[in-house]
């Protein structure tokens, strides 16, 4: 018999009051509370039955599995993201910590590749992938969010039109000159196609609401916001550069590498399934998108993305 200490009791009853619940109530409710299992506090049924192929080739479900694996973790970085933003004592200790959680994750994307690089047959991708147009991983919402919380939205304009756009520009106007934009849009015309048009349908409330929300409490905001020594503070800054190379460099060449492996692999290179030109959507040097511009030299700025194909 385990004797319960009064201390114990006290803590407890001091909880539920301070919410305005009857402690005795949520005592009770402990006799008939079953006891938690892995299965269910992980929710592994659920979770293992999520995984709907279109067709009957067994590498489709690699890259189900896969993508879904990336979700997982863009979760975890945005929630990680959120404590940097509304931390209200915020420290270069806790900045620099959360920043390397969120490389950490971004460097496990970037290796992962491989599953998708090495892991299916080059067969067996061209014809499920034909069943999944116009869908594209383009349409990851959460990588959206993952910009808009890391750096000031000037620096996700397309960089043609960025001398255009300042603070003063409306939400809307700066949504349609984002970087990733033209990989959607007819240049003659300006229309949007279709992986565009149901992307937008979906999120773009949320992606202007997002972009309001972090205009000033994105990851760069809440840096500049730090006193001057805290800015210089090494661990901190080596933090930001990682966090910055890795995303904007290192993941979008694995990805791109990837790709490439397969739409190059049986003759000329093919169209993304969104219909966009996945080369100069891809790579870097087209998007010059940089995170912490700041904390690069010019020379660097310069060459960003040069040199990697």
């Amino acid at each position: 018999m385990h004797n319960i200490p009064p201390e114990l009791l006290r803590r407890v009853e001091e909880k539920f009051e301070a919410i305005g619940q009857n402690p005795k109530t949520h005592l009770e409710g402990l006799v008939w509370a079953k006891p938690i299992t892995y299965w269910d506090y992980i929710q592994t049924d659920a979770l293992l039955n999520l995984q709907i192929q279109r067709t009957m080739l067994p590498d489709e479900m690699v890259f189900i599995v896969y993508h879904q694996i990336n979700e997982l973790l863009f979760k975890m970085i945005l929630w990680e993201i959120e404590q940097v933003s509304s931390s209200t004592e915020l420290t270069t200790a806790f900045f620099a910590e959360k920043l390397t959680r969120v490389s950490r994750y971004f460097d496990m994307l970037s290796s992962s590749f491989d599953i998708m690089g090495d892991g299916m047959e080059v067969e067996q991708y061209m014809k499920f992938r034909n069943t999944l147009t116009p869908a594209s991983g383009f349409q990851s919402a959460q990588y959206r969010m993952i910009e808009f919380c890391s750096t000031d939205l000037i620096n996700l304009i397309d960089y043609r039109f960025r001398a255009t756009i300042d603070r003063n520009t409306p939400y809307e106007h700066a949504y349609d000159h984002l970087y990733w934009q033209a990989a959607g849009k007819n240049h003659a015309t300006g229309e949007k196609n279709t992986l565009i048009q149901l992307f937008e349908n979906r999120y773009k409330a949320e992606f202007i609401r997002t972009m309001e929300a972090y205009n000033e409490k994105n990851l760069l905001a809440r840096f500049r916001l730090l006193p001057a020594e805290d800015r210089e503070n090494p661990a901190l800054v080596n933090a930001m550069r990682h966090y910055d190379y890795t995303v904007n460099i290192t993941w979008v060449m694995a990805h791109y590498n990837a790709a490439r492996k397969y739409l190059e692999s049986n003759g000329p290179p093919v169209e993304a399934t969104g219909g966009s030109d996945w080369k100069k959507y891809m790579l870097p040097k087209y998007q010059r998108r940089i995170f912490f511009p700041e904390l690069w030299s010019k020379e660097e700025l310069e060459n960003w993305g040069e040199g990697l194909v």
